[in-house]
């Protein structure tokens, strides 16, 4: 993908294989800083390791990996997980309130987290502050979604990675957690990098699309390459898609 955009992250032949299976096979690309990259392709194309290795819960085998210009083993974890924020489908919860779940990534950090800074998370996630003492097991599906990106959002990063986040949501919330990526991507210049099996919401959503199969990049490029696929392969899948 010839793109005009600075990398906010960059894959260098990237390869990761864990024993003897090659997962990841020789990666090259960039994400760019400041827009919405979506990741789409078939089970086992190798999208979540590659979302993994980009905030380092996971290192690649052979080749470099760049975070903001920076080879990603420079950075100490702490510091790339506050630059490198994920929020996945599962929206994994402490037992406890909103409050508390928010204030966990400043916990871990030995800080407090303001109560006027977590209403105004909820604010930004479309949630009313009124839930801020709820027990977040009694909230919906959606709105333990939004608490999860909130949640997210407490370190300010500046790379978001996004796992299938919506694939469990009725329409109505899948709807609300799109436009409020979107307000994310607009307000804060925030870089988002989203694996999603949904390829209209890929179409309508990402501002650039890698197409993954079988842990190979197959085609890159704005997201209107879902309508007009380059190669054999991305057009059968696209077709089985039915964008």
């Amino acid at each position: 993908m010839s793109i005009d955009y600075k990398p906010a992250v960059h894959f260098n032949h990237v390869s990761y294989s864990i024993g003897g299976n090659r997962i990841l096979k020789n990666i090259t690309g960039s994400f760019p800083e400041g827009k919405i990259t979506t990741l789409v392709g078939p089970s086992g194309a190798g999208k979540t390791t590659l979302l993994k290795l980009c905030n380092g819960l996971l290192s690649p085998n052979l080749g470099e990996l760049y975070i903001k210009g920076k080879p990603i083993e420079d950075y100490e974890p702490t510091e790339l997980r506050r630059l490198v924020g994920i929020a996945l489908q599962s929206a994994p919860m402490i037992s406890g309130t909103v409050y508390e779940n928010l204030a966990l990534p400043k916990k871990l950090q030995g800080k407090t987290l303001a109560e006027e800074e977590a209403k105004q998370l909820l604010h930004d996630v479309g949630l009313d502050d009124g839930l801020l003492n709820r027990k977040v097991h009694d909230l919906s599906g959606g709105q333990q979604q939004k608490v999860s990106i909130a949640r997210t959002l407490v370190n300010q990063p500046g790379i978001l990675l996004l796992d299938e986040i919506t694939s469990s949501l009725d329409q109505t919330s899948l709807k609300e957690i799109e436009e409020l990526i979107a307000k994310i991507n607009h307000k804060y210049g925030t870089t988002i990098i989203w694996i999603t099996h949904n390829l209209q919401q890929a179409l309508e959503i990402g501002d650039f699309t890698w197409v993954m199969m079988e842990g190979e990049v197959i085609e890159t490029g704005r997201s209107e390459l879902l309508k007009s696929p380059a190669t054999d392969k991305v057009k059968r899948f696209v077709k089985g898609g039915a964008v």
